[in-house]
């Protein structure tokens, strides 16, 4: 004789399906955004800067180093949420096309720009104010380079230079100059 299809029997184990499949679900979706926080925080290990003071030292910034031997670090241009990617090597605070036009900054003069990548043609940018921790500069100036992928801020020499930095092991110290 076949089985009922409709029995108490088969809803049950239709239900029970059911339920580990839903289970099954929220625990893949539970380990991705686990694993995905455990990523976020070793590419960026400092997404909550705090000043530290010292009785004998000005106010100061202290960054880990990723776990590519970068300094990635959360920050704001204009009141705006960014993540800047402390570079030496840059001139200027340098920010992708697509970023410049969600923090609505304006183009200035155009320039060319000598990068890492060969020559790119860039315009210039007023930042009325970058904060790194609480380290906060007024009137920075900014490049933007449409070449540029993705949302990541260049943090240049236009802010740095106005800084102390002291690299120790695995930590930067940003601070003032007294």
């Amino acid at each position: 004789m076949p089985a009922n299809n409709h029995s108490p029997e088969n809803a049950n184990r239709r239900l029970g399906k059911g339920m580990m499949m839903a289970a099954w679900v929220l625990a893949l979706g539970l380990l991705t955004l686990f694993f995905n926080g455990i990523l976020d925080r070793q590419y960026n290990p400092n997404q909550q800067l705090n000043m530290a003071t010292t009785l004998d030292e000005p106010e100061a910034v202290v960054l880990i180093r990723n776990k590519y031997g970068h300094y990635i670090a959360s920050g704001e241009i204009n009141g705006e949420a960014v993540v800047f990617l402390l570079d030496t090597g840059a001139t200027d605070v340098a920010i992708s096309d697509s970023l410049a036009r969600r923090l609505n900054l304006k183009r200035g003069a155009q320039f060319i720009a000598n990068t890492a990548n060969g020559q790119v043609r860039s315009w210039r940018t007023h930042l009325k104010r970058v904060n790194l921790g609480g380290i906060e500069l007024f009137n920075v100036r900014g490049s933007i380079l449409p070449s540029m992928k993705g949302n990541e801020v260049l943090l240049g020499m236009s802010f740095l230079k106005q800084l102390e930095l002291i690299q120790r092991g695995e930590t930067l110290t940003i601070r003032r100059m007294e």
